[in-house]
């Protein structure tokens, strides 16, 4: 693994670009990893009335805009974790290219939860959900105040990107020293699918018994692989969303991978993963892929 992949953090000016820099400056620090900042600027085309020449600003003040830009999150970066170093640049384009071809060498993609746009809340509408469901890299997006003594959260479902998922946050919960929650949810009768009829007879013994099964399996070896770390497992009847945002406000980072076993295979990011992009109470990491950086 190449541990000189930076942290990336995507700003544009807004307050809650500049607390996920720090927030990026933060991780970077606990990872022993650069930090990158960029800024994606897409030239404006202003409309002018018939014969007049285009109303855009001079180029040199768009320039100097930008560069006011990185180098105030350059600042906030360095006051944060003054060891970590730090680049910053602007990029031609709109974010959410710009960012994923910048997830291509990147060990992380850390967002704030508002910006890229004068419609509060546009990010999360667009590029977060754009960023997290091709980014190269897990994806963070900074949003919530989160419980510095909290838990590490992890939603659990037993497929490929939970395993993931799992391994990111155990991860997580190691460097921050933290406890890691692994949370399963489940449903009573079980859901089937679409189209396939509910089971006119179950055991819901049998049926609690098998979910637990599935979170004690997913969480198996994290103990041998990060030694100190404290495991604890919560089986819930429930819906996932609904529980995870609850588990989140006690939180202090909260991991799901990008679509589960009860997604749709042409689903790239799934309907959890997505609604707690506006729900969670504390910052929420996405795992799609889980590739070294070499």
């Amino acid at each position: 693994m190449d541990t000189q992949a930076p942290v990336l953090v995507g700003v544009d000016g807004s307050e809650s670009a500049v607390r996920a820099t720090r927030f990026a400056a933060r991780e970077a620090a606990l990872r022993h990893r650069p930090l990158r900042i960029v800024h994606a600027f897409a030239w404006p085309v202003m409309q002018a009335p018939m014969g007049l020449a285009p109303a855009v600003p001079p180029e040199d003040e768009i320039r100097r805009y930008t560069k006011e830009i990185v180098d105030e999150a350059a600042a906030a970066a360095a006051a944060t974790a003054p060891q970590v170093p730090v680049t910053a640049q602007v990029i031609d384009g709109s974010a959410a290219p710009v960012l994923l071809a910048e997830s291509r060498s990147a060990a992380l993609v850390v967002l704030g939860d508002q910006g890229f746009g004068p419609i509060s809340g546009a990010l999360i509408g667009s590029v977060a959900s754009q960023v997290a469901t091709h980014a190269e890299c897990p994806v963070l997006v900074a949003r919530g105040s989160g419980e510095p003594d909290g838990p590490v959260i992890v939603g659990v479902d037993g497929s490929e990107l939970s395993e993931r998922a799992v391994e990111f946050a155990a991860e997580a919960a190691s460097l921050r020293g933290a406890e890691l929650l692994a949370v399963h949810t489940w449903t009573h009768p079980p859901s089937i699918g679409p189209g396939d009829m509910q089971p006119l007879v179950y055991d819901a013994a049998a049926l609690r018994a098998e979910e637990e099964a599935v979170l004690a399996e997913s969480v198996a070896g994290l103990r041998q692989r990060h030694p100190g770390l404290t495991v604890r497992q919560l089986s819930v009847e429930g819906r996932a969303t609904k529980v995870l945002v609850e588990e989140s406000s006690r939180g202090q980072l909260l991991v799901v991978g990008a679509r589960g076993r009860g997604g749709f295979t042409g689903l790239l990011l799934g309907s959890v993963s997505n609604a707690l992009l506006y729900r969670s109470d504390c910052p929420l990491a996405i795992v799609r892929v889980a590739k070294d950086k070499d």
